[in-house]
């Protein structure tokens, strides 16, 4: 029995709106774990790169064997990472996490130490002639003048690890590459298309959410520009 001809399913179209009605939970599915891997990856990588700039910020010894080790991360290929990670934590969802804290430590260790370097001495002085102590000089002063920088470096890293989430497909934790790399298998177009442009759309959605946060974090940036 052949396929009525306007079952774009069956033709195998690129553009295929009974593909988004059919396969929406599964759809749905690699969204969220999609998000979920990458907003994991970045918050664990965020949590590492604060302590790691502050200790090359401080110490300046550390300063260079922190950004090399980084940097090293950093050049190392996805697969190559993985198979690297696989003895520690199998074929897992945690092998991906891993990975791609690893990768995002780069671009937010520099970030971030860039920004607090930049924090003006005669600011830091002001402060303690005011009476701040290390912490609240480091909570009230450093860091909110580090933010801006320390927030291009998190928008770079999450459009980052939103692409690199897709890699994971290769240990079945790939959130929307899980879909891409079985559609190119297959040749199913729509299934590689939809994830395709799903992944483009979370990289752009989260890009725009940070912009904003940094715009609403940082009010003095807007009145200076």
């Amino acid at each position: 029995m052949t396929a009525p001809p306007d079952d774009c399913l069956a033709r195998n179209e690129w553009l295929c709106g009974a593909y988004l009605s059919s396969r929406r939970e599964i759809l749905w599915d690699a969204v969220v774990q999609h998000l979920q891997l990458t907003a994991v990856s970045v918050l664990i990588g965020l949590v590492l790169a604060v302590p790691l700039a502050l200790a090359a910020r401080h110490r300046r010894w550390a300063a260079g064997p922190v950004l090399a080790v980084t940097t090293i991360l950093y050049t190392v290929p996805s697969l190559a990472m993985f198979s690297l990670l696989l003895p520690v934590y199998g074929l897992s969802a945690s092998l991906v996490v891993a990975g791609l804290v690893l990768y995002s430590l780069t671009l937010l260790v520099r970030n971030i130490l860039a920004g607090l370097r930049a924090v003006p001495e005669e600011t830091r002085q002001a402060a303690r002639g005011m009476g701040y102590g290390p912490l609240r000089l480091l909570l009230a002063v450093e860091l909110p003048l580090a933010l801006p920088a320390a927030m291009a470096g998190l928008r770079i890293a999450t459009v980052s690890a939103v692409s690199l989430v897709t890699v994971g497909a290769i240990v079945g934790h790939g959130g929307l590459g899980n879909l891409i790399y079985s559609g190119m298998n297959t040749y199913f177009k729509a299934q590689v298309l939809t994830a395709s442009v799903l992944c483009v759309v979370i990289a752009v959605a989260a890009d725009l959410l940070l912009l904003l946060a940094q715009r609403l974090l940082t009010p003095w940036t807007r009145r200076q520009s």
